[in-house]
């Protein structure tokens, strides 16, 4: 293929897209992006060449840089680019050894770091408390000790692995090159290793960044509760009793020393907190505020009334105040709160009614005071927490320590409900339909319509910040965080103890979680969220060609303690190729794996109704829905099913209580998790429709293909996608002939094709 120019910071690859080419550098610098560490790729090394077929790592032009891009699923791939090719062959293992080589570097130099960091924090610690102990201080509470653990690796390099690499690199890279080049096999074999122990290390290297970056503010935070400030608190009461400081400000500058000398934290940071200690006068006079007395929320968490400073914040007088937090105890001092009795569903119902009103007030005050929101009311806005007695002491700590970390809930298609609600507050994301699939501006509309409002008022509303969350509010956050939670009838939305059966770090739904989840679908299911774009260069002689691009869908996690997932929009809005909108819990003892498969079933077969729009159970259209609907309506006269086969079918609809979606979504999940692995588990006819309108990839196809129950299936499948494979090819030269400049969009639909 022809090279491609990138320019200074463009962004050639970004975490969690699809492979669909490796790159070689010719010329120009690439830095590789793990979390918060970089590696700089230069000359002839290979993008793409660790990943499988979902980049792990973000990859941006360091300068204006030149790519040859190749196509390299597996191993026979490489076999045929690297055939009779010497210098290349030369190239790709120099490639391969010293990226694997500065890979091991800068994981070397992060698990010291992260060796180091908890010794230290251990040590200081220990230190503090034998401190307070000597000079009969009393200790100050700090939580986050007890939560805080050494990092347990999963994706680690071994010692000899490392030795290996240094030893090569430093003294046989050429001899050895020299061997391995002489053979295809060999070279590959190298290659494919190093790529393999690559992708390895680079997940360690994205655990260990995660490690010390989640850690990083125990020692030395801008919240000001780290052990930085435990020690200039015993300073200050050291020195009204007249005490030597000298030991504790040795202390306070090894700190210092140790967080500069790690790298995590800003200049900025270390300057300040060391310069609060050297204005302070110990004379009992402070000459500037030390202290920032809005983070000794924690405090408040164990001592004070939360629900009373949430009121407060929503502006809620002493009446409204008294009422509310009256119904919230009286309900959580009941003997039993997920009685079905009709007293305790009024109760949770008038609970439920305050909850949302009282979040719609918080929330329109937060975004206009971001800077400054309390511990308490992040906790309120993310988690629905709202005071200890609820969720008892430990929990509400958790809870607080994992607010100054709720980064790891998040990422560009990943949201927790109080970063969803800004996102639809500042016009970023329209509102959601509500449960008449109704969506914003149709309810205006219908407002219209029935009188209650003008076409001016409409047009002023369909802008108006605080209508449109108060919709969203009212509509789908409702209505969904009741679902996710898993149980309708005893569901309370005030975030409570008995929901939280396991410790918050297990329980909690993390970007990292639901992205491992959703691309172990997508290796599987790799058209899963491909839909159909227009494209029309007409002077290139194309006109109103249809294209498959990937629109991942956006995750919204819900603030309650649940057991569901739900697919709520199959897309943003009117147009098919608008993300979905899936919603999950935020803290769960489901496996989310699972959870995310039950999804994405529904997505399958929603997304199907919606592009065959009224002809979705026509069987003429050949479509997923219309083929699975026909299947189980007729299934008693298929000669096709064995009479096994029909009572199975005839038990799953009486357990999906004759909802043929539901039918499908056992089958889909059937189908990811052991059919893909050639484990059967659906029946014949189901297979049929499966291969073709949920297809493996090649990889997997070319291993179940060569078995009597998938031949037939997967060859039809092949002679059809080969045509339109062979038509894309034919309309990407017609456009290449006529002067159109790489066809970027034109090649993905060739590889969606060939995948």
């Amino acid at each position: 293929m022809e090279n491609i120019t990138i320019k200074n910071g463009d962004v050639i690859a970004k975490k969690n897209d699809k492979v669909n080419y490796w790159y070689l550098i010719q010329e120009g610098e690439v830095i590789q992006k793990i979390e918060n560490s970089e590696v700089r790729l230069g000359k002839n090394a290979i993008i793409g060449i660790l990943e499988r077929n979902i980049f792990i790592c973000d990859y941006i032009a360091g300068a204006d840089t030149i790519l040859t891009p190749f196509s390299c699923e597996n191993a026979d791939d490489l076999k045929k680019i690297l055939n009779g090719k010497e210098k290349i062959r030369n190239i790709f293992l120099k490639a391969a050894i010293e990226q694997r080589h500065k890979m091991l570097v800068l994981y070397n130099e992060l698990y010291n770091k992260a060796r180091q960091f908890h010794s230290f924090v251990e040590t200081v610690y220990n230190d503090y408390t034998s401190m307070c102990s000597k000079y009969k201080i009393p200790e100050m509470s700090f939580s986050k000790i007890e939560y805080f653990d050494p990092l347990i690796m999963q994706h680690k390099a071994e010692d000899w692995e490392i030795n290996n690499s240094v030893s090569l690199v430093k003294n046989y890279v050429n001899e050895y090159i020299k061997v391995m080049e002489k053979d295809d096999s060999l070279t590959v074999g190298v290659i494919m290793e190093a790529a393999a122990q690559m992708r390895r290390f680079t997940l360690g290297i994205g655990e260990m960044d995660n490690y010390l970056n989640y850690n990083k503010d125990i020692l030395l935070g801008e919240s000001f509760f780290d052990i930085f400030r435990l020690y200039f608190e015993l300073s200050k009461s050291m020195s009204l009793k007249k005490y030597d400081i000298s030991g504790v400000k040795e202390k306070l500058n090894l700190i210092s020393m140790f967080a500069d000398k790690l790298g995590i934290y800003s200049k900025n940071l270390i300057t300040k907190r060391l310069k609060d200690v050297k204005e302070y006068n110990y004379d009992g006079i402070a000459n500037t505020n030390t202290t920032n007395n809005e983070n000794d929320d924690f405090l408040n968490i164990t001592k004070g009334n939360t629900v009373i400073s949430i009121l407060e914040y929503a502006g809620y007088g002493n009446e409204e105040i008294e009422e509310i937090s009256e119904a919230i105890n009286k309900y959580h001092n009941l003997p039993d709160m997920f009685s079905s009795d009709k007293d305790v569903y009024a109760l949770r119902k008038k609970i439920s009614s305050h909850f949302y009103n009282i979040y719609s007030k918080v929330f329109l005050r937060a975004v206009d005071d971001e800077k400054n929101l309390s511990p308490i009311i992040k906790m309120f806005l993310n988690f629905g927490y709202m005071d200890v007695k609820y969720v008892g002491e430990d929990n509400a700590k958790a809870l607080y320590d994992l607010c100054a970390h709720i980064d790891i809930c998040t990422s560009e298609h990943i949201y927790t409900i109080y970063e969803w609600l800004k996102a639809v507050y500042y016009g970023e994301k329209e509102p959601s339909k509500n449960e008449f699939d109704m969506n914003y501006s149709a309810y205006l509309a219908d407002l219209v319509r029935n009188g209650k409002i003008t076409e001016q008022q409409q047009r002023d509303y369909i802008t108006n910040k605080k209508m449109r969350v108060d919709f969203e509010i009212k509509n789908m956050f409702a209505s969904v965080n009741k679902t996710t939670y898993g149980r309708v009838t005893t569901f309370c939305p005030v975030l409570c103890a008995a929901n939280l059966i396991n410790s918050i770090d297990k329980m909690i739904v993390t970007a990292e979680k639901l992205d491992n989840a959703l691309n172990e679908i997508r290796n599987i299911d790799y058209s899963v969220f491909f839909r159909e774009f227009p494209f029309s260069e007409p002077e290139y002689g194309v006109n109103n060609e249809k294209i498959f691009r990937e629109v991942l869908p956006d995750f919204i996690l819900m603030p309650n303690a649940g057991s569901n997932a739900m697919m709520w929009q199959e897309t943003s809005g009117i147009k098919s190729n608008t993300p979905a909108r899936i919603m999950f819990p935020i803290f769960t003892s489901v496996d989310v794996d699972d959870l995310m498969l039950i999804a994405i079933g529904r997505f399958r077969w929603e997304m199907c109704r919606k592009l065959e729009g009224v002809h979705w159970n026509d069987i003429r259209e050949n479509s997923l829905t219309a083929e699975y609907c026909s299947y189980i309506q007729f299934y008693k006269k298929n000669n096709d099913l064995s009479p096994e086969a029909k009572e199975k079918l005839k038990s799953a609809l009486v357990s999906a209580k004759n909802n043929f979606r539901e039918v499908f979504v056992k089958d889909y999940a059937n189908w990811i998790k052991f059919e893909s692995k050639g484990s059967f588990r659906v029946n014949k006819v189901a297979r049929d429709i499966l291969v073709r309108h949920c297809p493996f990839p090649k990889a997997i196809r070319n291993d179940l293909k060569i078995n009597p129950m998938y031949q037939a299936s997967i060859s039809r499948f092949e002679t059809e996608n080969t045509k339109k494979l062979q038509r894309s090819i034919g309309i990407l030269n017609k456009y290449e002939k006529a002067g159109g400049y790489h066809g970027a969009e034109l090649n993905e639909n060739i590889i969606f094709y060939e995948m």
